[in-house]
């Protein structure tokens, strides 16, 4: 899968993420709606990443 396929399949990969990046509300989830970057800065504000490691975590995630 890539990162246009996830707005997409988004309702079905939220339980995903979730399990993936805990800290993630359910709020959080609908917010982002599938859109990679608003996922990439949430994982950056909640975890205190570079915006560049949320998007390698999320590629990565994505390959899986």
């Amino acid at each position: 899968m890539n990162i246009e396929q996830l707005k997409g399949q988004w309702s079905q990969l939220k339980g995903d993420a979730k399990s993936k990046w805990g800290e993630l509300t359910d709020d959080d989830l609908m917010e982002i709606e599938g859109d990679a970057d608003k996922l990439a800065g949430k994982i950056q504000e909640k975890y205190g990443k570079s915006k560049e490691q949320a998007k390698e975590e999320i590629n990565e995630w994505l390959a899986a």
